[in-house]
């Protein structure tokens, strides 16, 4: 595909709409009470993104990595990603993920429905299990520096970019780039974006896409 624009799109909040990923893996491993606790305190701004992901890695401990892709393939999903996508490559815009979530999440919905993943956090891998610990911390600025930084790299300017996030994590790229849409949002994500949509389905967001696209850059 000639890309000619990127979307970057966040996970949590946005692709999967009834809890964080990370809350739904934490479910399965055995310590959702204590991550959902940290995230909450992250949303009040008490904890930092490194402090959460500190305390989620840590109930990854000794569970292989075939078992947390098992129960990837069962995390539920806004609808309407397919046609989204497909609108996409219709005109020649990458449709990226761009997010907070962990690594194994951005690859396991890359891979269900023909995104790009794009960074994330990382659990420490030990022969084939997860250790319980961060190998690789990721936070807000981040994301926003590393979908800049595949935008260059796809030789895409910035005008022709745009961002669809929920949350605070999504604020640094949503005032880096021309136009940005809040979807199912915090207050201050609607505040901080060009527009903004409550829907339980993606293709929802397929008149705000054209419009984006029509506009002049």
């Amino acid at each position: 595909m000639s890309t000619r624009g990127i979307v970057f799109l966040d996970i949590d909040g946005t692709l999967v709409p009834s809890m964080s990923s990370s809350s739904f893996l934490a479910k399965r491993l055995g310590h959702a009470p204590a991550l959902d606790a940290a995230e909450q305190r992250y949303a009040e701004c008490e904890l930092t993104n490194e402090e959460v992901s500190v305390i989620d890695a840590e109930g990854w401990r000794g569970t292989p990595t075939s078992t947390v892709a098992a129960w990837l393939e069962e995390l539920p999903l806004i609808a309407g990603i397919d046609a989204v996508v497909a609108w996409c490559t219709e005109h020649d815009v990458e449709p990226v993920l761009a997010s907070l979530a962990w690594q194994p999440v951005a690859e396991a919905i890359a891979k269900r429905h023909g995104l790009t993943a794009n960074g994330g956090p990382r659990v420490q891998v030990v022969g084939t299990d997860y250790d319980g610990t961060v190998a690789e911390h990721f936070d807000e600025y981040d994301k926003r520096d590393r979908a800049l930084q595949l935008a260059a790299e796809r030789g895409v300017s910035i005008d022709q970019c745009c961002a669809i996030g929920d949350s605070r994590s999504d604020l640094p790229l949503f005032d880096a780039l021309p136009a940005s849409l809040a979807l199912n949002a915090s207050g201050a994500a609607r505040a901080a974006a060009s527009a903004a949509i409550d829907t339980d389905d993606l293709r929802d967001v397929i008149p705000w896409l054209e419009a984006w696209k029509a506009t002049p850059h």
